[in-house]
């Protein structure tokens, strides 16, 4: 699917991945009780931010890594009928 938006700086627009529906011991878990997942997939990317001496410091994810994000991260927005994040690039934790 082809993103109609591009992100500024160093801003970076994730899809988070779906919640778990059962632990691993079988047990289903009630969409009340389902916690926001932590990781998602990079589906856009902006330009990077300049730093102080003016030179621009390219960003180290790109489009279609796995990523892992803070519990409270970005901000989600909706994005012809997909729910996403879009969050800065020092939230994202580590690319797996």
């Amino acid at each position: 699917m082809a993103l109609s938006m591009k992100p500024l700086a160093d801003r970076v627009i994730v899809r988070a991945a779906a919640a778990e529906e059962k632990t691993k011991s079988g047990i289903i878990i009630p969409d009340t009780a389902k916690e926001k997942p932590q990781r998602g997939e990079v589906v856009a990317v902006g330009d990077g931010k300049f730093a102080d001496s003016g030179s621009l410091i390219q960003p180290q994810v790109h489009v279609g890594d796995q990523v892992l994000y803070g519990k409270y991260a970005g901000t989600e927005i909706t994005v012809d009928g997909e729910d996403l994040l879009i969050m800065r690039e020092s939230d994202i934790f580590a690319v797996l």
